[in-house]
């Protein structure tokens, strides 16, 4: 007998000694009353300890009963047929409400089994939706299924790709011949003596793997609703994984289509002016001084135009493959805005440009030179969208302890369903593409040079009031 078991008729011997000494020695009752305690105090043990405990009591008190409270007291006989009928409904009572309680507390026990259930395959689908990479998925499936059932091992074995993972790659509790047995049979496998279970993985009815687990075993159900779980989780994966490649390379086709046709575009028309330059050049044909400089000067614009197009290429691929290196310093804002003007004195020749800068202002984190990049292509596309003589306001302002600098125009605006397209890379406007020269490149280069920044550029803008660009960089500390 186990030291528990000893204490628990213990304490049934006293509960019954203490309600016999009571009505005996200190209150004077009934023997209804009496009877009522007894039996109140059997359905507790019956609720408490089971069916185990109450039988013996029932029988224990019925004895009690019958000695210290029917007459004739104090001996085992009973005088009056009514006492034998009373003592017969006690003991008939106690034993069915015994088995009542014991009913009602093994039912509230496998509600809380069922309920721990429930939150098991909670926790699990809550990880298991939480990736939408497969290989990633697969490696972290085993983690999941361990903790969200407190098991020392667990292992998932995926047919398509014939390979195992574990929660411990150093554990070989589950062999990998029973993972593709079961996946194969269709049938949860348990061994008790190992603690071990396997149970398979089903989309319906074909099977896509299994997954075992050691050092717990849950029943059926919850391994069928695992597996079923699993099961999905890792078809969601890799349909949304081939629905990443399937978007990557439509977008990639997109990129390549309008890469080419800017290309096309942009690139043939400098070399076109280029061409007929040095043809009328090379013709022999006398030509005036000033049509002789002009041609001249027709080719040294438009080479830089084309090596202007070629840099925001290169300048793109760079920061689309991470390969720049930010020189980042504690720098006045002052700096890039003044050297990006420096360099747009051409572009801008035609705008009136509006510095508003207040005494105040405090250095920001920057890379100078990418930022007066930024603000070139802010500038040159203020100046390209915009009336000749319509003014380019630039300012600066302290907002949520960041330094927000602004490049606003006086143009014709963005209209509302292209102002979230505007930053892709070689888009352009519905109704400015065929009229303004450009690639559809500088305000994505401006993007990428910003969110390298640990930064982002914002638009707002009116049709036909013109549009203010804003970005936004940490103040020095």
């Amino acid at each position: 007998m186990s030291p528990r078991v000893a204490f628990r008729i213990v304490i049934i011997a006293a509960v019954l000694a203490l309600i016999v000494l009571v009505y005996r020695k200190l209150l004077h009752v009934n023997p209804t009353t009496v009877a009522l305690t007894f039996l109140l105090a059997i359905l507790s043990i019956a609720a408490a300890w089971g069916l185990r405990y109450s039988l013996p009591m029932s029988l224990a008190a019925a004895l009690c009963f019958n000695f210290f409270f029917l007459p004739p007291v104090g001996t085992f006989t009973i005088a009056d047929t009514q006492n034998w009928v009373a003592l017969l409904a006690f003991f008939i009572s106690s034993v069915i409400a015994s088995n009542l309680s014991e009913r009602a507390r093994r039912q509230a026990e496998e509600a809380n089994l069922r309920r721990r259930d429930v939150e098991r395959l909670n926790r699990l689908s809550q990880q298991l939706l939480g990736s939408d990479n497969v290989l990633e998925l697969l490696t972290k499936v085993p983690v999941y299924l361990k903790e969200s059932i407190s098991a020392a091992h667990t292992a998932v074995y995926v047919a398509s790709r014939d390979q195992v993972y574990r929660s411990d790659p150093e554990r070989q509790d589950i062999p990998p011949e029973e993972l593709r047995s079961v996946a194969a049979g269709l049938q949860i496998v348990r061994d008790a003596a190992r603690s071990l279970v396997i149970a398979p993985l089903r989309m319906g009815v074909r099977s896509i793997g299994s997954f075992g687990i050691a050092g717990d075993m849950p029943n059926a159900q919850t391994l069928e609703a695992m597996g079923v779980l699993i099961a999905t989780a890792i078809e969601r994966a890799r349909a949304v994984e081939e629905l990443t490649r399937t978007e990557a390379s439509r977008e990639s086709e997109r990129l390549r289509s309008a890469l080419l046709d800017s290309v096309t575009h942009e690139f043939r028309s400098p070399l076109t002016a280029i061409k007929a330059s040095v043809t009328t050049l090379l013709s022999g044909q006398t030509l005036k001084p000033e049509d002789h400089r002009e041609l001249l000067e027709v080719i040294d614009e438009e080479s830089d135009r084309l090596n202007r197009l070629i840099g925001e290429a290169v300048e793109m691929a760079q920061l689309d493959a991470r390969e720049v290196k930010l020189e980042l310093g504690s720098h006045h804002i002052r700096e890039p805005i003044h050297a990006a003007l420096a360099d747009c004195r051409t572009t801008l020749a035609s705008h009136p440009v509006h510095v508003r800068l207040p005494d105040s202002l405090p250095p920001a984190v920057m890379d100078v030179n990418w930022i007066k990049k930024v603000l070139q292509h802010l500038l040159e596309n203020a100046a390209k969208y915009s009336a000749p003589d319509a003014p380019i306001f630039i300012s600066s302002e302290i907002k949520n302890e960041r330094l927000i600098t602004s490049v606003a125009d006086r143009g014709a605006g963005i209209d509302d369903l292209e102002r979230t397209m505007i930053f892709d890379k070689f888009y352009r406007g519905q109704s400015q593409r065929y009229r303004v020269q450009g690639t559809g490149m500088g305000l994505a280069i401006v993007k990428a040079i910003l969110e390298a920044h640990d930064g982002r550029i914002d638009v707002t803008s009116q049709l036909g009031q013109g549009s203010v660009f804003s970005f936004g960089l940490p103040i020095a500390r």
